[in-house]
């Protein structure tokens, strides 16, 4: 059997009817291949997440890129995340007649999650593999996970996790390949040339040069670990080259393809 694939979506896919479509077909037509892999999707919901911390005058705070989640706002951040933008990608799945269910990190305990422990991002957790029994059963039944990257504590708390992380416990646990898809094509040179290949140290000059800045420093860096602990390389690339997602599937580079 080839690896399983986990693809993590993120950007604004959720707020691009088209880009959904395409991408659906694409996985369905993928899916219909006799010789495919098993897929996973993890999701975030930065878009619904800041839309809705607007909508409610609430000040949006990030730190190295990370969401600050407390106390106060981890309730609406579990309703978006595990909610709201889980509920539309398993929608948008029943409308292309694909056998889908909606996860959180913690169904199966498939990812364990321990706090930051930092007075600033209290809700935030840290994510690591936990067990593959129960997303293998769901995968050995031909039913696609779409999981949100929300955890819970061992202690019963939950925890907004960075999907980029999530994924990538994900891909480890999993033995997975692994796909960053966003509404970025690639890694850019700070002259809008695709980077075709990035290495820890071509990533280190990129981010001193602040050409990599804010949330793609943790999506890269979340991309050079896992490339580290897979033991082979990840790609990083967009949903919005819909055309060529199936051969991106098939293993094919059509962004940035990150070793360690």
């Amino acid at each position: 059997m080839r690896n399983i694939l986990v693809i993590k979506l993120g950007g604004v896919l959720l707020d691009n009817r088209n880009s959904m479509i395409r991408l659906f077909k694409a996985l369905v037509d993928y899916r219909s291949i006799d010789n495919h892999r098993h897929l996973v999707i993890i999701h975030g919901a930065g878009s619904l997440i800041d839309r809705l911390m607007n909508q409610l005058s609430l000040t949006i705070k990030k730190k190295n890129g990370v969401q600050i989640t407390s106390s106060e706002t981890i309730d609406l951040i579990v309703g978006a995340s595990a909610g709201t933008a889980n509920k539309i990608l398993l929608a948008w799945s029943k409308k292309f007649n694909i056998h889908a269910v909606g996860l959180c990190l913690a169904d199966g305990n498939s990812i364990e999650v321990k706090p930051v422990n930092q007075m600033d991002l209290e809700c935030i957790g840290v994510p690591m593999p936990g067990s593959a029994i129960f997303l293998k059963k769901l995968l050995s039944d031909n039913i696609l996970p779409i999981i949100s990257s929300i955890g819970i504590t061992e202690k019963g708390k939950l925890m907004n996790v960075n999907a980029d992380l999530a994924a990538t416990a994900l891909a480890v646990m999993l033995k997975a390949d692994l796909i960053f898809l966003s509404d970025i094509s690639s890694i850019l040179d700070g002259k809008g040339k695709r980077i075709k290949v990035i290495t820890p140290s071509i990533a280190n000059v990129l981010i001193k040069k602040d050409i990599i800045t804010d949330g793609m420093v943790v999506k890269v860096n979340a991309a050079i670990e896992a490339a580290r602990l897979l033991g082979h390389s990840v790609d990083i690339a967009s949903w919005q080259d819909s055309e060529r997602l199936i051969s991106l599937f098939n293993g094919i580079s059509i962004g940035t393809r990150v070793f360690y």
